[in-house]
């Protein structure tokens, strides 16, 4: 197999549990992250597990020009790029108008901005490919709104929305679009997020980034429009359908109460 697959947000969490699935899957790799030391720590652990090449790129796509640069070394390594895996992203916990705007704007820049330009940037190259494969991270949260995580929730609903639009503008195209929305999953998104009051209820509902990993790239090769693992989670997204808005934002607004 010479076909690259591109994540970001790969140096933990399910990125890494999706970087070591792809590689014992014999892609080569294409790693980005902020953190250069536990991209060098991962790079090494899959040289040594794994007959693939690793490439990565310590950058911050929350600036904006970021996604440009990463598009481009990308070119510069590979020319057989299959895979595009939109995993960076974050949270930040609080009522909207306690938080500084300007921390807002930055997670909307990498949880939005910086998924539409580095897409829209590879997107070329993807379409070059027999068989390629964008999968959009986004979360449960994206079913409804989220008191406290309002900006976090909106903009993970638009990544949904965003990601089954071109899913459908792509039909008949060698690029197929999915998106995973898992629920609390162990990832150190609580802490991120400034969230460390409510551990004791991340350890009830917590699934491992390892089993999220796999049925995101599952779903991912399964070419489905929407993956959501968990049984539990997946009754969460079809009940709020059911159940007055007025009802489920009382609800979440009551479970992540600041």
């Amino acid at each position: 197999m010479n076909e690259y697959a591109l994540i970001t947000g790969a140096s933990r969490g399910i990125g890494k549990s999706m970087a070591l699935l792809l590689a014992k899957a014999g892609y080569h790799l294409l790693l980005v992250s902020r953190s250069e030391n536990e991209l060098q720590e991962l790079a090494e652990l899959i040289r040594k597990q794994y007959q693939v090449k690793v490439s990565y790129l310590a950058a911050d796509l929350s600036a904006s020009n970021t996604t440009q640069q990463v598009a481009e070394w990308c070119n510069k390594e590979t020319s057989t790029l299959s895979v595009l895996i939109n995993n960076a992203g974050y949270g930040i916990w609080g009522n909207f108008d306690q938080l500084q705007l300007s921390d807002q704007l930055d997670m909307l820049q990498l949880n939005i901005n910086a998924v539409l330009a580095l897409t829209h940037h590879l997107l070329p190259f993807l379409k070059q490919q027999k068989h390629a494969y964008i999968l959009n991270i986004s979360s449960t949260a994206a079913y409804q709104a989220v008191p406290t995580l309002a900006l976090y929730s909106a903009s993970k609903s638009f990544i949904l929305q965003y990601s089954r639009a071109l899913r459908y503008e792509l039909k008949g195209s060698s690029v197929s679009v999915s998106c995973l929305c898992p629920g609390p999953t162990a990832t150190g998104f609580a802490s991120r997020a400034g969230m460390q009051a409510l551990d004791h209820l991340a350890e009830k509902f917590n699934m491992t980034p390892e089993i999220v990993a796999k049925a995101g790239l599952k779903g991912m090769f399964n070419k489905k429009a929407e993956i959501i693992p968990g049984l539990m989670n997946l009754l969460s997204v079809y009940g709020v359908r059911f159940i007055p808005k007025s009802l489920t934002e009382r609800i979440a607004a009551n479970l992540y109460k600041f």
